[in-house]
């Protein structure tokens, strides 16, 4: 199954289910916006890439409500979460799209993403921070809130076996999890480190 009918699969419990599957969503979500929020100029335009069903845009929404923002996603049940979620507000618009193929044509002043771009390859965010890159007026940027694995193997399988401990004594059903074993299949996670590497690749290319 591929991502988009994985995700479109669970759209109407995507939200409520948050909470449970990430044990540190506050400051994952809330206090990580909230310091981006207090240290950055107001963004005239926010690009949310598979911004699913709203939830990170709720958060900068919060902090920018005259900001313009565009989510974009490939799972469009997902999207319709959103649209409802934002229902009334004219400055959120949604696009159901690849961004692994293209990005909206006009610029932005922030780009953010959430739980997204750890389903690609090294190659595909090689690419994909390139046309961000080119989207980003001087002073712009992207905040990637992600997933990541610890460089050392042994760290890392503590980090996962904190995380499936926490989903079993969360009040997760069976196939909540079952679902969950399935998504990860198509994660492609790599370090902190590895990413950076990335990023710099691309920006050492221009």
């Amino acid at each position: 199954m591929n991502i988009e009918s994985q995700f479109n699969k669970i759209a109407r419990e995507y939200d409520q289910n948050r909470r449970k599957f990430i044990p540190c969503f506050e400051d994952f979500y809330i206090t990580s916006t909230d310091f981006i929020a207090s240290n950055i100029t107001k963004p005239r335009s926010v690009l949310d890439l598979g911004a699913g069903t709203g939830l990170l845009t709720s958060f900068w929404y919060k902090h920018f409500p005259h900001s313009n923002f565009v989510l974009t996603d490939i799972a469009g049940e997902m999207l319709d979460v959103a649209r409802k979620r934002f229902s009334g507000c004219e400055n959120v618009s949604f696009e159901i799209s690849d961004y692994t193929a293209d990005l909206p044509p006009q610029s932005f002043n922030a780009v953010i993403s959430a739980l997204s771009v750890h389903h690609l390859t090294d190659e595909d965010k090689q690419k994909l921070f390139g046309r961000i890159y080119e989207k980003l007026p001087t002073g712009g940027i992207f905040v990637n809130y992600d997933q990541f694995c610890a460089e050392d193997p042994t760290t890392d399988a503590w980090y996962n076996a904190y995380w499936e401990n926490k989903l079993y004594t969360s009040g997760l059903t069976e196939n909540d999890i079952s679902l969950w074993k399935e998504r990860r299949k198509l994660d492609k996670e790599c370090s902190a480190e590895q990413e950076k590497k990335c990023s710099e690749t691309q920006a050492l290319s221009r």
